[in-house]
């Protein structure tokens, strides 16, 4: 089997999901750590201009989106399971998407870019850095607004107190055991905890601090270093086989039509090619690229664009 590859960065909140899950299912991984900010070649050599941060390999497949990435983990790894039996599927998945998705997203992000909060994180910082930063997350955000300081401590304060309800009984969010849930909603509550100015706001919440405790002793399991270079020499030197999926068609499209795919809330970067699956909860495009060569770039149905490409 191809080695896991995990391209991220030590201060990306949702890498810190995927890095635990890989811990927690005892998987060897391979690390490339990646630019947070534009320009990324070797991201978009492997990726085709995807630029959210993580994005995994394995061999000269490439799956965007952590959604998706749990999916395929729990695919090839399906012990210990993100799905513990005392818990309903369902369930684990929307609270899941609700952590990834409004508490990150209308609580964190809002709270965390806050005056105390940007000044203890970018402490040390140039001017000229912060600006190039500050510059990559506005296109990013493609001009969406972003919760204002008062109002995402307000929510996070309500979202703290119902994640505190819910550990009242048992150490998991949903069960006696760490599910998909437990790592969607501890990676943006570990994303302001390592801000220290601001993480006074979980001094009300016992059980979510001792809830974080146990989710951090998880660990991120066996990582070896490696280059983007190498990732895209191990992509150049693959040949990726398309795995078998039933077809689901809501576009009007077939096999081999040429597509783009985008996000739908942010990094609006489209990415084209061949499609080759088109799954109830899966998209794969297939991409030539001069570096990586033959590629397939994966993505969830969830949160995502799909368009015949535009010649």
């Amino acid at each position: 089997m191809s080695p896991i590859i995990l391209h991220h960065y030590a201060t990306s909140p949702f890498s810190e999901k995927i890095r635990l899950i890989l811990g927690y299912k005892r998987v060897a991984w391979q690390s490339v750590f990646i630019p947070q900010i534009m320009p990324k070649p070797d991201v978009v050599a492997l990726t085709g201009g995807y630029r959210r941060t993580p994005f995994m390999q394995i061999g000269a497949h490439v799956y965007c989106d952590t959604a998706l990435m749990c999916d395929e983990l729990e695919r090839r790894f399906p012990s210990p399971t993100l799905y513990p039996t005392d818990a309903n599927a369902a369930v684990i998945d929307t609270l899941a998407r609700w952590g990834d998705t409004e508490l990150f997203w209308s609580g964190v992000v809002g709270y965390v870019f806050q005056p105390a909060g940007v000044a203890a994180m970018f402490d040390g910082v140039s001017p000229e850095a912060l600006k190039a930063f500050g510059a990559d997350r506005a296109q990013m955000r493609a001009g969406a607004p972003r919760t204002p300081p008062p109002e995402a401590a307000g929510m996070l304060r309500i979202f703290l107190q119902r994640i505190e309800a819910m550990l009242s009984a048992q150490p998991y969010l949903l069960s006696s055991a760490p599910s998909l849930a437990d790592f969607s909603v501890y990676h943006p509550l570990w994303f302001v905890r390592k801000v220290a100015p601001i993480a006074h706001i979980f001094d009300a919440t016992p059980n979510v601090l001792a809830w974080m405790d146990r989710m951090a002793a998880i660990g991120h399991g066996e990582a070896t270093k490696l280059s983007s270079a190498d990732a895209i020499s191990i992509a150049s030197n693959a040949s990726p086989e398309i795995p078998e999926r039933e077809w689901h068609d809501e576009h009007g499209l077939k096999r081999a039509d040429r597509v783009t795919i985008t996000p739908l809330d942010y990094a609006l970067d489209p990415v084209a090619g061949e499609l080759v699956i088109s799954a109830k909860n899966e998209l794969a495009v297939r991409r030539v690229d001069p570096r990586a060569g033959d590629v397939v770039v994966h993505f969830p149905r969830v949160g995502f664009r799909m368009e015949r490409e535009k010649i």
